[in-house]
């Protein structure tokens, strides 16, 4: 099941060509099919003093950076976009702007991406940003957290599905009709970075805004950091929006012109790419759910994962990085991935190479993640060499 983008000007079919198409403007002084990179920091005033080519400076516009953005939002079926720096970033940009507002208060998913529970636990609750952590998956305890805040500014229903590293599966459709009934002003923003917009549009599915890290499948080629935010159709959305942007050029938070260049680049093969990840991934993690060494393994491609019947209703595909974790403990997992040849041993994911980790220990202490656990981004490589390693290096295991 695929769904048709809100208000989208290109029907869901035609997204293969709009991704193909991203920032392939021809350029009319060269004829280059392919668009420049504007490294400009500064453009000219008229003789009047006026600025009718419509860029003043780099950190308020850049054309590079028009042009990406409007391919993201093209590609969401959104009605605008802000790219910055990281995908992080993107993320603080979200919470920052819905700070400004008295009472403002952020619903998270309990198995948040690292990285945003310190960015809210560490930062943003001590600014005044209340935090509560919720599980996703029951879509009733999210309504239950919704109404106790039906008088906050902004309630912020940060959804991350499939999640990291759990690959947890929230219903995006359900969240955004409980919240809404238990509190008007809630907004929920949908970070879909392992699903991107080839597997998922979740601005159709009902959310108001929607966060990439471009550093990982849209950037593609792990030669980038990036990230954005993806605004809907919803009034409050926009509304929420408008400050989105307000703080992206005022505090500097954009993403410089030459990863604009490469994220649109990233673009022009997604689709292409994404068809031979999720295949390999799907292929690998019916492998390690049959092997011996292996206690389980967390990928919503397979039939008796709890998210499975919604992850086929709302996404084309499963995505391509998962989790699995071996019989055993710390050591276990450490010496499988110690002992892996193809797979690098290395964090991020969306690349065209496969990458392994043993993820509790790139996260500060303590870490939720189970100590025996490993994830793995599958990439472009013939699925049946990716096989044969983890078989050689769960076999060489003592378990």
């Amino acid at each position: 099941a695929f769904l048709t983008p809100v208000d989208s000007k290109v029907a869901m079919g035609e997204l293969e060509t709009v991704l193909a198409k991203a920032g392939c403007k021809v350029d009319e002084s060269t004829g280059a099919v392919t668009a420049p990179i504007h490294l400009a920091t500064t453009f000219e005033r008229d003789t009047d003093l006026q600025f009718s080519r419509g860029y003043v400076y780099g950190r308020v516009k850049n054309p590079t950076r028009d042009m990406f953005e409007q391919a993201m939002a093209a590609a969401e079926g959104g009605s605008e976009a802000a790219a910055v720096s990281s995908g992080v970033t993107a993320a603080t940009l979200v919470f920052q702007a819905a700070l400004g507002g008295k009472g403002a208060h952020v619903l998270f998913p309990d198995d948040v991406y690292h990285g945003n529970r310190v960015v809210l636990r560490s930062v943003l609750e001590p600014w005044g940003m209340g935090c509560t952590e919720v599980d996703m998956t029951d879509v009733a305890a999210v309504g239950e957290h919704a109404a106790r805040h039906r008088d906050a500014s902004y309630l912020v229903v940060w959804i991350e599905t499939p999640s990291n590293p759990m690959a947890k599966v929230s219903d995006i459709s359900r969240i955004c009709e409980v919240v809404r009934r238990n509190c008007p002003q809630s907004v929920v923003v949908v970070d879909a970075t392992f699903a991107t917009p080839c597997l998922m549009q979740p601005l159709a599915l009902g959310a108001d805004m929607v966060v990439h890290s471009l550093t990982k499948y849209i950037g593609g080629h792990s030669d980038l950091t990036g990230g954005v935010v993806v605004c809907g159709h919803t009034d409050i959305g926009k509304k929420l929006f408008t400050r989105c942007r307000e703080l992206q050029w005022v505090l500097g938070m954009v993403l410089g012109p030459q990863d604009c260049w490469l994220a649109m680049r990233g673009l022009r093969s997604l689709a292409a790419r994404m068809k031979v990840h999720c295949a390999n991934a799907r292929k690998v993690a019916e492998f390690l759910n049959q092997h011996p060494s292996v206690e389980r393994v967390y990928h919503c491609a397979l039939p008796e994962h709890p998210g499975h019947d919604i992850a086929r209703a709302t996404m084309k595909d499963f995505g391509a990085t998962f989790s699995f974790c071996v019989k055993g403990g710390r050591d276990d997992a450490v010496g499988v991935v110690a002992r892996l040849k193809l797979f690098i041993r290395a964090t991020s994911l969306g690349g065209t190479e496969s990458l392994a980790e043993h993820r509790a220990s790139i996260e500060a202490q303590p870490t939720r993640t189970p100590e025996n656990l490993i994830r793995l981004h599958v990439g472009l490589e013939n699925p049946d060499d990716l096989i044969q390693d983890l078989d050689q290096a769960l076999s060489r295991s003592k378990l």
